[in-house]
């Protein structure tokens, strides 16, 4: 299910960061201290979490606010048309967000569409914090808790035991050294794209797999179909042996192969992506303005990683995205075998109707192994009602 952290606000009076002229100061600090921040001057935001993706809200112009998603490789922040024609915003040259304690003006600030993020999300897409804002703000992101926390790079101060891990730019996007084995064979280092708007834990490149012969190393895989990668493109997906972040191995992620390579002026050793089911086992603080983030494992480091264990690819649809469509049916899958179709309309499961549901919770729901579910059906406007258990596929 959806959980939303409503943490108390910290006011930070006079806490302002500003992305001004390249000859003016990148931040100017008002007069806040705050006692329960031994790192530094900080304002706890209350976030809300979707799987992994991290939404804040943020006052566009002084508008109403808006939940941003945070994604570490978008180049700029943006606002999306619908929710600029919303909030009657006409004029976002040099536009100001507020968060909660903190104030950013940024000039580069437009208004972009993102087609597919709401029905591979199940929510509405409002706007985006890109790069622009995190090389403004120390952002710290407790999985756990499901909270995040803003610092100003000034003042930043890590207390933890963790070390840095160097954080570049390659192709404009954040980049992080790691290390990964797939069936226990020969140890691989490369580079990997940072993405915090990610869900899957790893995406490697075909280019990289195929040069590297991973499909070679006993890796068992299977073939599915999931709407949060590459738009619904059929990709494979198998279980690494270990991926290795700092000093931190974390045992058999989920990886996906796709056929997505790295964008022209990365670099040769540029293997894949890094997502939210990865970085989701740590505290992750994203240092930016210092070339550095750093990792404290959680409670939930040593958790194994769960695939989808019906066969469904499903995405949300309708003005509400209560519409929860079948987009694919795996053969030889649960759902293949009680006779789901693609078009399906999940209408309703174990007599909790669609409306009572998210596309979020309907995913954490398959991806528990051995629970039987009885599963109401639209096809075609007539009700269809059929039961499976699930299993593990890989």
């Amino acid at each position: 299910m959806i959980r939303a952290s409503h943490m108390k606000v910290l006011l930070l009076a006079g806490l302002i960061f500003v992305a001004g002229a390249a000859q003016s100061p990148p931040v100017s600090l008002g007069a806040f201290q705050n006692q329960s921040a031994p790192a530094g001057n900080a304002a706890e935001i209350p976030a809300e979490f979707i799987g992994n993706l991290i939404f804040l809200p943020v006052r566009v112009n002084q508008k109403q606010p808006s939940l941003f998603v945070l994604d570490s490789t978008a180049a700029a922040s943006s606002i999306s048309p619908a929710r600029a024609a919303e909030l009657d915003l006409t004029n976002l040259h040099g536009a100001t967000l507020a968060l909660p304690g903190a104030e950013f003006s940024l000039p580069q600030f437009a208004s972009v569409a993102d087609e597919n993020f709401e029905s591979q999300v199940g929510r509405a897409h409002e706007g985006t914090l890109g790069i622009d804002f995190l090389s403004l703000a120390v952002v710290e992101i407790d999985y756990a808790r499901q909270t995040v926390r803003l610092y100003d790079p000034a003042t930043f101060k890590f207390t933890g035991q963790s070390a840095p891990l160097p954080l570049t730019l390659s192709g404009g996007v954040p980049v992080v050294r790691a290390k990964f084995s797939v069936g226990g064979e020969h140890e691989h280092e490369a580079d990997f794209v940072l993405d915090t708007a990610l869900q899957p834990a790893a995406i490697l490149f075909e280019r990289y797999a195929e040069s590297h012969r991973l499909f070679s190393a006993h890796l068992r895989t299977v073939s599915i179909s999931d709407p949060e990668i590459e738009n619904g493109a059929a990709v494979a997906i198998g279980r690494l042996h270990k991926f290795q972040l700092g000093r931190f191995p974390v045992s058999e992620p989920i990886a996906a192969f796709t056929r997505k390579n790295p964008a022209t002026g990365s670099g040769a050793d540029l293997a894949g992506s890094i997502g939210g089911a990865l970085l989701c086992r740590f505290t992750v603080t994203l240092d930016f303005a210092h070339k550095q983030i750093f990792l404290v494992p959680n409670s939930h480091f040593a958790d194994q990683e769960q695939e989808d264990k019906s066969g469904l690819s499903i995405v949300a649809q309708g003005s509400n995205l209560k519409i929860f469509r079948v987009t694919q049916v795996r053969p030889e899958t649960p759902a293949a075998e009680a006779g789901i179709q693609r078009g399906d309309i999940i209408a309703g499961i174990n007599d909790e109707p669609a409306a009572d549901l998210t596309l979020e919770s309907i995913r954490e729901l398959f991806r528990r192994v051995g629970y039987k579910y009885k599963v109401l059906l639209d096809r075609n406007g007539q009700s269809v009602e059929v039961n499976f258990q699930t299993r593990r596929l890989l």
